[in-house]
């Protein structure tokens, strides 16, 4: 029988019952999707190629270095058992050019967005225009290998193999280095400081045992990142998504004056002013959700995020303009707006750039770097139209979203910010104080592409 992608429970994916359709699934999976796959260490490689043949057998070569998905998930298993350290994780991703570069139509794809191109959507994203964009990521991209390991010899030794079968037709257009940031606290943070990467939907059963919501339920289904890969020699078993990858340049120095902006006109004294970042975010910087808590919760708690926003309908405790409550409005304890519209994403970033300074600490914005630095954003789709692009356009960028005069999410937002935003006079405090200047763009987006990452099965029959 098919893959069941619409089930209303996890996926036991190691049960013994499991039928034979989606054992298949996982060993043809690519790794990082259903689960997160370690990258302290990154090294992206965006590809062209010139001659199809030539990157038919590129791709080709590729699969004995990758492992499957169920291989991953087995390396996670023992690695918490017992510490065994696991191999590195390939990725590969084909644009809608390098499908029809490689002599395949991309006609059985159902997604417009990925077949349009990110470049083609600017007026949809709020865009740069291409020609503001680092001058690599205006030429063609066919293909992306990500590399991903918890150190770094074994990422460079990879990449090393990976180069080596690159045919002399073919390019390296752009190649962006990642490395983990940490806070003092060993947790993984973006470049303003804050906790990253903390609400991810869910998709397998001893990931939502380990992590169950009474408040918020980070279960979500298999549609919600997973599609039938067309071109794979058995679509109904042979799984693949979507990939959203866009390089995400942060002004550190403007977001951090913001911040200081935004307290000065709160009012905010001592460790007080701390609330005026978690306002524009939604959580404090060691993690902490403004929605539970107006102080962040002692340093080395576990980031809490079983709350939704339902008891928080005036925005007294979290401003509907934050961040997270943006990007993921948790208006029920079932998963509300995001499970009935579908829009979860599995977010798979990680950050760039090297720092002098300590991100999490209270030095002054003038210290802070003002680009060179940021997120190399990715995230897996089962629709780049219903989730990614409907989360940027529909909900960030949408002044009106969650509710009238939000304004723009101050993170990632794009677009120009004329109206004024409001903030309750005190955490917990329905009444709202007088509007402010929203707080400006400090985000850019650099450059990216929009992939298919297809099957083993797909590959393996180049």
């Amino acid at each position: 029988m098919p893959v069941n992608l619409a089930n209303g429970t996890p996926l036991s994916w190691d049960a013994p019952e499991l039928d034979a359709d989606t054992k298949a699934m996982l060993d043809n999976l690519q790794p990082n999707i259903l689960q997160a796959h370690v990258r302290e260490h990154l090294s992206v490689l965006l590809i062209g190629f010139g001659d199809g043949a030539d990157g038919k057998r590129f791709l080709r070569g590729l699969v004995p270095l990758m492992k499957s998905a169920r291989k991953h998930l087995e390396e996670t298993r023992a690695f918490n058992a017992t510490k065994a350290p696991g191999t590195p994780y390939v990725g590969v991703g084909i644009s809608k050019l390098g499908y029809l570069k490689l002599g395949h139509s991309t006609a059985k794809f159902t997604d417009d967005a990925f077949k349009s191109g990110l470049k083609r959507r600017k007026d949809t994203l709020n865009d740069p225009p291409v020609s503001a964009w680092e001058e690599p990521y205006r030429k063609e991209i066919h293909a992306v290998v990500l590399i991903g390991d918890a150190t770094e010899a074994p990422v460079a030794a990879t990449r090393e193999r990976v180069l080596a079968l690159l045919p002399a037709t073919a390019t390296v257009v752009a190649e962006e280095t990642g490395r983990g940031l940490r806070n003092a606290q060993g947790n993984g943070i973006e470049h303003f400081g804050y906790i990253d990467g903390r609400s991810q939907p869910l998709f397998l059963a001893d990931q939502v045992a380990a992590e169950p919501g009474r408040n918020w339920t980070p279960f979500f289904p298999l549609s919600h990142v997973l599609v039938e890969d067309p071109l794979a020699p058995r679509p109904a078993r042979h799984m693949g998504t979507y990939l959203v990858y866009r390089k995400l340049e942060q002004n550190v120095r403007a977001f951090r004056q913001a911040e200081e902006d935004l307290a000065d006109a709160l009012g905010l004294t001592g460790a007080d002013r701390a609330l005026a970042g978690a306002m524009l975010v939604g959580r404090f910087r060691n993690g902490t959700p403004l929605r539970l808590h107006g102080k962040p919760s002692s340093d080395g708690h576990p980031v809490q995020n079983d709350f939704s926003y339902r008891d928080d309908p005036d925005g007294a405790k979290c401003p509907f303009s934050s961040h997270i409550r943006k990007t993921n409005p948790r208006d029920s304890r079932d998963g509300g707006l995001e499970r009935l519209l579908g829009v979860m994403m599995a977010r798979r970033g990680q950050t760039y750039g090297t720092r002098t300074d300590r991100p999490w600490d209270e030095a002054p914005p003038r210290t802070r770097p003002t680009g060179g630095v940021g997120l190399l954003f990715m995230a897996f789709n089962s629709s780049l139209q219903a989730q990614f692009e409907f989360t940027q356009q529909s909900w960030s960028d949408n002044a009106g979203f969650p509710a009238e005069g939000t304004g723009h999410d101050p993170v990632i937002g794009q677009g120009p910010r004329d109206g004024k935003v409001t903030f309750p006079k005190a955490w917990g405090n329905a009444q709202q104080g007088a509007p402010q200047p929203q707080a400006p763009q400090t985000v850019t987006m650099k450059g990216g592409e929009y992939f298919f990452m297809p099957s083993l099965a797909y590959l393996k029959s180049l």
